[in-house]
Formats: structure tokens, C-alpha cells, sequence
């Protein structure tokens, strides 16, 4: 017997031998929930299904969303040949195989769809090995990926296939889902007679986070802690008859007491169960992946627009998922320079202050520096005249010649530097009563430029005022020496 040959007496197909999940996936679009935005009437991919157009496509959603759902549909409505398999197992040498196993089945006139789970994690030469055949129509390409394409696939075969946003599903989508598992006697759980109120259902749909798969596991093992809790309650039973009152030739046994029996009770899935069922909230996160850079755009610009409670919660997200603290301790101190910057000086320094707790005293206990960090840069003055200054500064250096540094600026440790002329004519500002001169630092090329451009918000105010100051005496300054000069 070979190796990989199925094992007897063992039904792969009864329904106990698979999870909950794979049972109740949908078979049709009808039963498919979720996605009316593609599978609606008159929507793109619901279109291109009734017409059975051959293009290769690419789905593109979080997990549980039905990527997988859909791919078998399609091959069942367009009676394709369907072969799955995962990117993270499969390499060249199967890649190449079931090319060639698709081209011999169309010279049959067989269809084949070559479905690819998680084909972001194929390297260039193996999304490449299916070009050809994509190319030629030998096979219809549909690959699954959680991660944005435009980054993860390369752009010759994303050129050749179409791409699908599948969208996480709402909690009452995941609850009818949730309702129907429990009324199909069939494939779902309806032989158990559960009883679950909305509510409970509500919650598995909850922290599930718009996974269906993570909603059926949670399910499957809340059903099963039901029905071990389940009371046991007395059957009906035959009232005792006295032997005085039976009637006259009726059997005994009819007339006897038949005491209760027991039965088990319909099983509840009571908050208590749902809670052990779901143990922890899996929450959707990469930490290289697309959801990662999401999640810290959202806390920035919470921060950014002053709104402290969505900030906290993006910030909860983050660490709660797994993200390294110290990662958003990083951001959070560019934050304070980038938004806040001289409107707030001291808001550098609570976030090195926040990002060295993190640092010393670790997780859990460090969650609550950086969250006492971001209410502060919350509610700090913004300003983003340092950041604009120096983005203006960097392009002035990379467009404008790299003129040198003016003589009257240099140093001139040596006597051959001062015969040079290095250090000639510079003022220095300690020998004058206002401590400001009228000495021109910049580059000829760059005189008299502006790059920085203090607000009116916070500290920055004060700055400003002091900057008109300066400017002025350095006015005042060069008229008194023009003045003196004729």
C-alpha cells in the first residue's frame, strides 16, 4: 500500500472529520455572505463569473473574508479542474509539474484552475514559472494573498490578472453565519439543538474581528463546552399507581411505577462559555506587513489632529497585537518633532523619558508611558514649521550648487589661514549690546532666504516675536552702517 494512500474506514467527507468551517463554506453565490460590492448583481467579478471570462485574478483581503470560497465557486460554476495548494509548501519543481499536468489537461479540453493561497510568499522566479501559462490560457491563475499586491507581486503577472479588494466582514454578517451553523442539521451543528441569544453570537462576531473562520472555530469549541456543561433533566415519567386501584385484569408492568429517566438538556451558550471559547481576541496584525504601516498612519495622525481617545486606541491596537514598543517609542518621539516641534519643546523630552521606560522597566508595565506620551503630544500645541524648514533646507541642498563655506565664517587656527583671509571679517555677537550682528551667514547664492517659520501656537509664539526682534535690530544695525560708511 503506498505511503499517501488514504487510510480505510475513514470518511473524509462526513462531517465529523472536518472543521466547522470547511463544512459550512458556501457552494454557491447565493449562500455566499459578504462581498456585494464584487458578487452583487451586476458587480464586476459576478459579472465576469456569468460570462466566464478565463482572466486570472487576484484576491486581496484579510483572512476569513472568502477568498478561498470564491476561487471554489468559480471552478465549480465554470466545471474547471480545481487544484490548490499553498505557496508557503510548494516550490519550481510542483510549480512546474501541475503546469504541465493543466497543459495536457487542456489539449483534452479541460479546464484548470490553479488556485494559490498566500502567493504573496512565492519569490520573483517562482511568480515568474507562471507567466508562460498564464500567458498562453493553459491555466486560470487565481491567487489569495493578505498582503497589498502592488508590493508583494511582481508586476509582470499583476499586469496579467485582475485584481479583487475583499473587505473584512461586518459583525452582522458574521452573525448570520454564526445562526445559520447552528440550524443546518447537515453540515452545521444543528443535531445539538444549541441555544444562543444574539447577544452571545454578537460577542463570538466580536472577537473574531471580521474573521468567519476564526467565528466557526470559536463557535465549534463553545458548542462543544456547552454540551459538556448541559444539566441533565428527568424524562417524562408514568405516574405510580397504588396495586388497590389497578384495574382488574390489566397487565402488572402497565400499572407499575416507572421511575424518571434522564436525558441531557438542550445545551446554552452562556457568556461564561463564549468567554472561555474565545480566551484572547486574535487580532489582525503584521508586523512587516501592510496592517503594521496602517495602524501607525491611523496613531499619528490621531495624534496630529489632537484626538487623544483615537490615539489611545490605535496604540492599544498595536501593542496588544504584538508590535515591538519600542518601534512605536521611535515614532512617537518623531511625532513630538515632526508636529509639535517648537510649539512644545518639552515634548521631546517627555517621549525620551517615555521611550527610556519602555526601554528599562519592558511590557506590560511600559504601555502606560507611551500612552501618558501620546495624550500629551495630544493635547501640545502643534506646529510643523520645523519640519516644513527643513524639508525646505534639504531641497535647497540637493538643487542648489554646494557653494563653500564664506571666509569671514571659517576658522583660522593657523597663521596661513589668516593670510588667506579665513576668519576676515567676521563680527562676533558678544561685543555688541543687542548680541546680534548684521553678518550674513548664508551662501551669496541663498542670501537673505527664509526657511523657518515660526506659528502662533504655544512657545512658537514667543519665538516668532523674538525673531521679528532679531530681525529688526539687524536692520537697524545695517542702516547704522551705511550711515556711518557715507
Amino acid at each position: 500500500m503506498s505511503l499517501f494512500a488514504p487510510i480505510p474506514n475513514q470518511d473524509q467527507s462526513s462531517p465529523g472529520a472536518r472543521p466547522l468551517a470547511d463544512r459550512m463554506r458556501p457552494r454557491t453565490l447565493e449562500e455566499f455572505v459578504g462581498q456585494e460590492h464584487l458578487v452583487g448583481p451586476g458587480k464586476p467579478l459576478r459579472v465576469q463569473i456569468e460570462r466566464d471570462d478565463p482572466a486570472s485574478m487576484i484576491f486581496w483581503g484579510p483572512p476569513g473574508t472568502g477568498k478561498t470560497t470564491l476561487a471554489k465557486i468559480i471552478a465549480g460554476l465554470t466545471k474547471a479542474e480545481f487544484i490548490e495548494f499553498s505557496a508557503v509548501l510548494a516550490g519550481i519543481k510542483e510549480i512546474k509539474q501541475v503546469m504541465a499536468d493543466a497543459e495536457r489537461a487542456r489539449q483534452y479540453g479541460t479546464r484548470t484552475i490553479v488556485f494559490v493561497d498566500e502567493i504573496h510568499r512565492f519569490n520573483k522566479a517562482q511568480q515568474d514559472a507562471f507567466l508562460p501559462h498564464v500567458e498562453k490560457g493553459s491555466i486560470r491563475l487565481i491567487g489569495a494573498t493578505t498582503e497589498n499586491p502592488s508590493f508583494e507581486i511582481n508586476g509582470a503577472l499583476l499586469s496579467r490578472c485582475r485584481v479583487y479588494i475583499l473587505h473584512q466582514l461586518t459583525e452582522d454578517q458574521i452573525v448570520s453565519l454564526l445562526k445559520r451553523a447552528l440550524a443546518d442539521n447537515d453540515r452545521g451543528l444543528g443535531q445539538l439543538h444549541l441555544q444562543a441569544s444574539d447577544d452571545a453570537l454578537r460577542k463570538v462576531a466580536s472577537y473574531s474581528s471580521g474573521d468567519a473562520r476564526s467565528a466557526y472555530n470559536a463557535l465549534e469549541v463553545a458548542a462543544s463546552l456547552a454540551s459538556q456543561a448541559a444539566p441533565s433533566k428527568p424524562s417524562a415519567t408514568v405516574p405510580h399507581v397504588s396495586p388497590v386501584l389497578r384495574d382488574v385484569g390489566s397487565p402488572p408492568e402497565q400499572n407499575q411505577s416507572v421511575g424518571p429517566t434522564t436525558e441531557n438538556a438542550s445545551p446554552v451558550l452562556t457568556d461564561a462559555i463564549v468567554h472561555e471559547a474565545l480566551q484572547k481576541r486574535v487580532l489582525l496584525y503584521d508586523k512587516s506587513g501592510e496592517e503594521h504601516y496602517n495602524l501607525i498612519s491611523a496613531l499619528h495622525k490621531s495624534v496630529r489632529n489632537s484626538d487623544p481617545d483615537a490615539a489611545l486606541y490605535w496604540l492599544a491596537r498595536m501593542l496588544e497585537a504584538g508590535e515591538d514598543p519600542l518601534y512605536i517609542a521611535r515614532r512617537v518621539v518623531r511625532m513630538s518633532v515632526e508636529d509639535i516641534g517648537l510649539a512644545e519643546p518639552n515634548a521631546l523630552s517627555l517621549c525620551m523619558a517615555a521611550r527610556d521606560a519602555v526601554d528599562f522597566i519592558g511590557m506590560p508595565e511600559g504601555n502606560l508611558a507611551l500612552a501618558q506620551a501620546i495624550v500629551y503630544l495630544c493635547a501640545a500645541p502643534k506646529s510643523n514649521a520645523l519640519y516644513t524648514a527643513y524639508g525646505a533646507v534639504q531641497q535647497d541642498v540637493e538643487q542648489t550648487s554646494a557653494e563653500p563655506v564664506p571666509l569671514h565664517l571659517r576658522n583660522a587656527p593657523t597663521s596661513l589661514m589668516k593670510n588667506l583671509g579665513y576668519g576676515k571679517g567676521y563680527q562676533y555677537a558678544h561685543d555688541v549690546e543687542e548680541k546680534v550682528t548684521d553678518m550674513q551667514c548664508l551662501p551669496d547664492s541663498l542670501r537673505n532666504r527664509v526657511y523657518y517659520h515660526p506659528t502662533n501656537e504655544g512657545v512658537e509664539k514667543r519665538i516668532k516675536e523674538r525673531l521679528e526682534e532679531i530681525k529688526r535690530v539687524k536692520q537697524s544695525s545695517h542702516v547704522g552702517k551705511r550711515s556711518s560708511g557715507s
